[in-house]
């Protein structure tokens, strides 16, 4: 079995579709591990975006995932950083098959109402941010 993140971001937790995004995941066959709500600080934004501090959109990516609550869920599945991926759907909603999370939930590029690592190594960093005393990882704990 194998882990990956998932971030149900602030326009869907807004709308409160944090219920129907999580039955999409289990209903896909994904088990869910763990969940935290939280808001995001200008501290762990720094560091979970910090690829993308140099670029234009960095500063309104911060600022939206402030924005308001977010919820994260450590979930499982064979394959689950691919098949996570797969259920979200394009980063660009207009762009994602029917039937995912991002065609379903998404309203533009920014407001895709979910976030998912995009490699196993990212998923390893994002879950150590996100829950810095999690079991997956123990050697990693600071």
């Amino acid at each position: 079995m194998n882990i990956t993140l998932m971030l149900i971001k602030p326009d869907a937790t807004n709308r409160h579709l944090i219920g129907a995004i999580l039955k999409m995941v289990e209903d896909d066959g994904f088990q869910i591990e763990f969940l935290k709500e939280f808001y995001m600080t200008d501290e762990l934004a720094a560091e979970f975006y910090f690829e993308h501090r140099d670029k234009d959109f960095y500063m309104p990516l911060v600022e939206f995932m402030k924005s308001d609550k977010i919820v994260a869920a450590i979930v499982s599945k064979p394959d689950a950083v691919h098949e996570l991926r797969k259920l979200l759907g394009a980063t660009n909603p207009d762009k994602a098959e029917p039937g995912t999370i991002r065609a379903t939930y998404g309203e533009t590029l920014r407001r895709n109402s979910v976030h998912g690592s995009d490699s196993d190594e990212s998923a390893r960093r994002e879950i150590n941010l996100i829950f810095p005393n999690n079991k997956y990882f123990p050697q990693d704990k600071k």
